[in-house]
């Protein structure tokens, strides 16, 4: 007699952890943006001689919310790889869950560096840090998508519809919040905004491509392989020109108009490109989906 609750699938909890990802993404970049992750005097387990810092929000209560939801995040990310482990389910979501896990020491590690011993590691609190920080964190949050798309069923021409749409909507909301479009302030929040609405195109732009490339490959009911390796190739593309975006809404380069003018483009190739294989993935048939299972729940 299993002790997990009929509702906890698989597919369910990792879609949480997802969640709990990207929204630490996003906590981490409102953290770095107020400076905050210089606070708590450069201490861990400890915040300023304190095991709890004061509940208001001040720099310190920031820096240590975001280190205990990163840590409640952590465990959560080796729960899913566990149960991938366990459940039985597909070689293929093992591995995306595994490399997740193998990659998380080597995160927590360069986040220390930025936060508690950066001043004692040549290069700690630098650029090139928080570069590492930022590939690494995409790396985890790209790696627990796919998991959670390939570890529930398998895909339709209907999901492939709705990945598509998810990116658009998502690429064209973090126009709003870009610092290559000056429609706010690229203030701290808005700096989160960004992720967070980015991260959710870049999670539809993971999607459409594993959707698309299932389909090419093994063929689903009224979705033509052609169209599924262009819409592969298109969501691919602009997958590419996001990241960059998401790269440079931090502070990696001395953003100059010229830097600007680069991000802008970026930014509309990405949503031009996400546009097209929408588009193109009019042509899916969804009246002749089929799901199947993948792997365990």
């Amino acid at each position: 007699m299993s002790l997990r609750p009929a509702w906890l699938t698989f597919r369910r909890y990792a879609a949480a952890t997802t969640g709990m990802t990207l929204t630490l993404f996003a906590l981490g970049v409102y953290t770095a943006a107020t400076g905050s992750g210089l606070a708590c005097q450069a201490q861990w387990p400890l915040c300023s001689d304190q095991l709890i810092p004061a509940l208001t929000i001040n720099p310190d209560f920031i820096e240590w919310f975001h280190r205990v939801w990163a840590m409640i995040t952590g465990f959560l990310i080796i729960g899913v790889a566990g149960w991938t482990w366990l459940g039985g389910l597909d070689r293929r979501t093992r591995l995306a869950a595994t490399l997740a896990v193998a990659i998380l020491p080597l995160q927590i590690t360069v986040g220390a560096i930025t936060v508690t011993v950066g001043g004692l590691v040549p290069g700690g609190y630098t650029v090139s840090t928080h570069a590492a920080h930022l590939i690494v964190a995409l790396a985890i949050f790209t790696l627990l998508a796919l998991t959670t798309i390939w570890g529930g069923s398998r895909g339709s021409p209907r999901l492939l519809r709705i990945a598509a749409a998810i990116a658009v909507v998502g690429i064209a909301a973090s126009a709003v919040f870009s610092r290559a479009v000056p429609f706010v302030t690229y203030s701290p929040g808005a700096q989160a905004a960004f992720y967070v609405t980015g991260l959710a195109g870049h999670l539809g732009l993971v999607a459409t491509v594993a959707y698309a490339a299932e389909a090419a490959r093994t063929g689903y009911p009224g979705v033509d392989r052609r169209v599924a390796t262009t819409v592969s190739l298109l969501a691919a593309g602009a997958m590419a020109a996001l990241v960059v975006t998401l790269l440079l809404g931090r502070d990696l380069v001395l953003y100059t108009a010229a830097w600007q003018q680069i991000n802008l483009v970026t930014l509309a190739v990405a949503f031009a490109l996400a546009g097209a294989a929408g588009w193109v993935a009019r042509d899916v048939d969804v009246s002749r989906e089929v799901s199947e299972p993948l792997g365990a729940d």
